[in-house]
């Protein structure tokens, strides 16, 4: 490097059922010119853990678990939704599954970033806080680098924005 070259980004574009055609086109087009990719889906263990606990709980130890039925079926779409978001992403990508929680794993896999894509995940319909689901929050609070926030279709109105709150003003009854 002579020192006037910008260093390759790293961006990272987190991929969940129902966004990640956002993300990956926000990727695409907003992310720094020569940049890596990185798409990364987390599967959660938690579904699997809860048919697992049942089943032991209502059946003893006898029997075809479908915890691991379970398993099987979330790693196949995951890789499933990782090969279409390479396909729509059209370019060389590193793809990332990761099993655990999403939002402590997307947290994690930001360490390694230069910027993190990601789609909002709440309430699509107004502007606000509650636009944001809880994993998203975490990912948004504790990203360890900047963090590109996209809306999964075109965002709200303006109108959609609360009213401001009435406080009386001081010595007013």
């Amino acid at each position: 490097m002579t020192g006037t070259e910008t260093p390759a980004r790293s961006v990272l574009i987190w991929v969940c059922e129902g966004t990640w055609r956002a993300s990956v086109d926000a990727g695409l087009s907003l992310a720094p010119a020569g940049a890596s990719f990185t798409l990364l889906h987390v599967t959660s263990a938690e579904v699997a853990d809860a048919a697992r606990g049942a089943y032991l709980g209502l059946f003893g130890r006898a029997g075809r678990d479908p915890g691991s039925r379970l398993e099987e079926l979330a790693t196949s779409a995951a890789s499933e939704l990782l090969e279409a978001a390479a396909d729509r992403f059209g370019r060389g990508c590193e793809k990332l599954e990761i099993h655990g929680h999403a939002e402590r794993a997307v947290v994690s896999a930001s360490a390694r970033a230069d910027l993190l894509v990601m789609a909002r995940d709440g309430d699509r319909s107004r502007l606000g806080p509650k636009s944001l689901g809880k994993a998203a929050r975490f990912v948004v609070d504790h990203a360890a680098c900047p963090v590109l926030l996209v809306w999964p279709e075109s965002a709200p109105d303006l109108a959609t924005i609360p009213p401001t709150p009435h406080h009386p003003s001081p010595g007013a009854r």
